[in-house]
């Protein structure tokens, strides 16, 4: 069954999220697998198997942008060692 995530304001009208990948309040780590893709991960979320954290715990801005500083080549290593 496909999980359904909605999106409310509290009554301080801050944005409430059910997504944990969209809460702007939560923890977040940045992991890598071995092709040397990267993923926005929340922290109180077990780390699955193929994939290790790189940054964080930290806050979701912090994480992205640290995504964007060092994921700067989106093809999988694979590709990108077969391509030379």
């Amino acid at each position: 069954m496909e999980e359904e995530f909605r999106t409310s304001f509290t009554a301080e009208g801050k944005r409430s999220v059910s997504n944990p990948f969209e809460s702007e309040d939560a923890s977040f780590y940045v992991l890598v697998n071995d092709e040397l893709q990267h993923s926005l991960w929340p922290s109180f979320i077990k780390v699955p198997d193929g994939w290790r954290v790189t940054f964080g715990e930290a806050g979701r801005q912090e994480c992205l942008d640290h995504i964007t500083a060092n994921w700067t080549d989106m093809r999988p290593k694979s590709l990108a060692d077969a391509m030379g």
